[in-house]
């Protein structure tokens, strides 16, 4: 079970990534959370929309009502220009914690064989 912290801080950038490459609305975005994470990253709707109303109020978002091919009306979520280049310092932030977390890694690793 992946902690409530490290879902807090990974949920700016999952969902701006998602984001990316195209607008999607709330339901969608915690489907395709599950299927990226291959069911690791259960997230709920009252920790997602928190999230999507702090984005759109920092300015990293935008959000716009529209009819869904159902019918109903559906709030949909784009990535604006400010929220892409924060995906690239999020970016550039998240692959160099990766990076030294596997160094270190495979030094344990290496140390316990």
């Amino acid at each position: 079970m992946t902690s409530k912290a490290l879902i807090a801080a990974s949920a700016k950038p999952i969902i701006l990534s998602l984001l990316l490459t195209g607008e999607s609305y709330g339901y969608e975005i915690l489907q395709r959370v599950r299927q990226v994470s291959g069911g690791r990253l259960g997230w709920s709707s009252a920790m997602l929309y928190p999230v999507l109303h702090r984005l759109e109020k920092d300015g990293l978002i935008r959000s716009e009502w529209k009819l869904s091919e159902e019918g109903r009306m559906r709030k949909y979520y784009t990535l604006s220009d400010a929220g892409r280049l924060e995906l690239a310092a999020e970016k550039e932030d998240w692959t160099a914690v990766t990076a030294s977390l596997a160094r270190l890694w495979g030094r344990i690793e290496a140390a316990e064989e």
